[in-house]
């Protein structure tokens, strides 16, 4: 499948995954997935930084969108996919030659684990941080952060787990 093709269907699979599905998930009054960060993760160090940046912007706008949270889900992923090439370079130690070649599923698990936990952390601590926009809530930000977290990368573990296909 034509990578085009295969990266805009992830990105409505996304948004209507999160939009329908997750955002209806709110156990225990803190964990709430956004597994809509994988396409972060997933989308190609080779192609245009622009427009990568755009589309992340367009995929947190969307959830946004739908979620009527005023900008704190494009805010975040923009952040996250801006500073994703920092990450790869300290976790992945890959540099600008490297970007061609790089795939994510082929690097050893701890540093591919290293690198998906720091920014889903990231993201969450930004995303509700934004939401809670008070230092008197701090406790309660980062008890979403972390919970939010942990049901995120095991969604987005599992998924990749029984979606990948076997070499």
């Amino acid at each position: 499948m034509n990578k085009t093709v295969y990266f805009g269907l992830l990105f409505v699979f996304l948004v209507f995954l999160q939009v329908f599905v997750l955002n209806n998930i709110l156990f225990l009054g803190y964990v709430n997935p956004y597994l809509y960060i994988a396409f972060v993760f997933l989308y190609p160090l080779n192609k245009n930084r622009f427009a990568f940046l755009l589309l992340s912007f367009a995929l947190g706008l969307s959830i946004d969108f739908f979620s009527d949270s005023g900008g704190i889900h494009a805010f975040s992923l923009v952040t996250i996919a801006y500073l994703r090439l920092f990450f790869i370079r300290v976790f992945l130690n890959k540099f600008e030659v490297d970007y061609p070649f790089f795939k994510l599923n082929l690097e050893p698990f701890g540093k591919k684990f290293n690198y998906i936990v720091t920014l889903t952390v990231l993201h969450h601590f930004l995303l509700f941080s934004f939401a809670n926009f008070s230092f008197q809530n701090m406790s309660h930000v980062i008890l979403n952060t972390l919970y939010s977290s942990a049901f995120t990368l095991i969604l987005y573990f599992l998924s990749i787990y029984i979606f990948s296909k076997k070499q």
